[in-house]
């Protein structure tokens, strides 16, 4: 009897396709703005490489979601986006897989596949482009396999480890923290000469194999550039973010909006099932080994997202959660076997849809309370509360009604300096629907074919001939160079840049 034959199979197929349908009811229909507007233009060029460095290449994820764009079927954007959908559904499945595979009980399985499911980043970032989901669901594969090398000592298993942490890798660099723990447990192995060398090179050769994606992009940098030390701390940090990475200071700001992330993800009284699934890592099965490497794996990806400080930092916190929602199934486990109650375990259930409802009230909430989210609330058709604290994107059409109205607004042979939130719907709107090819989409990181070059000096010649626009008058957001010196006019969803009379300079 195959797997799919199987009730096993049976249940992890409803539990895909029940995910499944919940982010492709979520996700976003078209453009998006800041880092999934980026990834839709990359996508859209067949950029497997990127332009902010090795680390930020995700090369697996844009060879998946350029072969989506080939589909024939619905809209360019929605593609790219249901991409990070379905990954979220297979990472939802896989974890249920995993919890009932290592305690043989279904209902702390899907308890723990609830729980990752309507985290609200996870959720959010199903929704979107972006890469996270994806390597989720090959982290959550790792664990499998590794569950069942444990269990069963089968070296295939083992060299699917290889594989997928390698594949893992050419998706995000997080998989460099696993594949530390994943290292020692196969040099422990070596040492008590439960495996050879020949299987770690085989399992060392198929970790290769899976990573070439990357690792053919680190190989071609070295070449190019020469600079072999330089390639290697791209792949690292890319172009920079080392401090970021490297950090080991915290301020109290953080440590406050990184308890609100953790409760915002944990919306529900299932968040006590956590210690108790920590106290269960000690005396669930299958070995001492794969429980080490599990809480090993749950202390360093908070500590690496903990003290991260880049400003999209929350979603770092991801692998986390996904360990975190493991660790409660196990709680689920605790509480049940010391519990037979009925009305027990129907408000487990109960609270593990809960997070929906409290996402579904939050954002009016943050309104009403005029919350700060830290965000730059400026950006036209995004409501922030609504747009970052509700992780579903259904029918979310703002960004391209923005880039609309921009190209509709400028005269012909116009130049738009646009800021990365806005740059991606702004190219998304004139390449992918050949929309106003004639006007000069300009950042200092990726602009419209034949657009003029990022800089005061190639400005200074521009303004005498050209209409110039931008998206934000923001410092930090619109160029300096045209801020300190010129004035602004409200053009729309944008501002037409004017002359400074002399007097203002007095």
């Amino acid at each position: 009897m195959t797997i799919r034959k199987s009730p096993l199979g049976r249940r992890y197929a409803a539990v895909l396709g029940a995910a499944a349908i919940l982010y492709g009811i979520s996700c976003a229909p078209g453009a998006l703005w800041q880092d999934s507007g980026l990834i839709q233009y990359r996508v859209c060029h067949n950029d497997v490489e990127g332009f902010l460095g090795l680390a930020l290449s995700h090369p697996l994820y844009y060879l998946v979601a350029i072969g989506a764009r080939y589909i024939p079927l619905g809209q360019f954007g929605h593609r790219v986006n249901l991409v990070s959908a379905l990954a979220a559904a297979i990472a939802v499945a896989n974890v249920y897989l995993l919890v009932r595979l290592w305690l043989g009980k279904d209902f702390p399985a899907l308890i723990a596949a609830a729980t990752l499911a309507f985290s609200h980043t996870f959720w959010r970032h199903a929704s979107i482009a972006e890469t996270y989901t994806l390597w989720t669901a090959l982290f959550a594969g790792e664990l499998i396999v590794l569950l069942q090398h444990t269990r069963t000592r089968r070296i295939g298993y083992l060299y699917a480890l290889g594989l997928l942490n390698g594949l893992a890798l050419a998706v995000h660099m997080l998989a460099s923290i696993a594949l530390i723990c994943y290292a020692a447990y196969v040099a422990m192995l070596l040492v008590k000469r439960k495996v050879g060398g020949k299987d770690v090179l085989a399992c060392l050769l198929l970790w290769i194999a899976g990573a070439s994606p990357f690792l053919l992009l680190v190989v071609k940098g070295m070449l190019q550039s020469g600079d072999v030390l330089g390639t290697l701390a791209s792949a690292a940090f890319g172009h920079r973010w080392q401090g970021d990475v490297l950090n080991m200071s915290v301020s109290g700001r953080i440590v406050r909006e990184n308890v609100a992330f953790i409760l915002l993800n944990f919306a529900t009284p299932n968040l006590l099932l956590f210690p108790a699934g920590c106290y269960a890592l000690h005396k669930v099965g299958p070995t001492s080994a794969f429980r080490n490497i599990v809480l090993a794996l749950l202390v360093l990806f908070f500590a690496f997202a903990f003290r991260y400080t880049v400003p999209d930092r929350y979603a770092f916190f991801i692998p986390f959660y996904c360990v975190a929602a493991i660790v409660m199934g196990l709680g689920t486990q605790v509480v049940l076997s010391k519990l037979r109650r009925r009305t027990v375990l129907c408000a487990i259930a109960a609270f593990s849809v809960l997070p929906a409802g409290v996402y579904a009230a939050t954002p009016r909430l943050a309104e009403r309370w005029n919350l700060a989210l830290g965000t730059r609330q400026d950006v036209p058709y995004r409501n922030d509360c609504r747009y970052f604290l509700a992780p579903w994107k259904t029918g979310y059409r703002g960004a391209e009604r923005f880039a609309e109205e921009a190209l509709a607004t400028v005269e012909p042979g116009a130049v738009i300096y646009a800021d990365t939130t806005t740059v991606g719907p702004l190219l998304y709107v004139q390449q992918v629907r050949n929309t106003r090819p004639d006007v000069s989409v300009v950042t200092g990181i990726v602009g419209s074919e034949g657009a003029p070059s990022y800089g005061a000096e190639t400005f200074e010649q521009l303004v005498q001939t050209r209409p110039i626009y931008v998206t934000s008058a923001r410092a930090g957001y619109g160029p300096a160079f045209i801020l300190e010196k010129y004035d602004l006019a409200r053009a729309g969803v944008l501002r037409r840049v004017l002359k400074r009379s002399a007097g203002e300079d007095l």
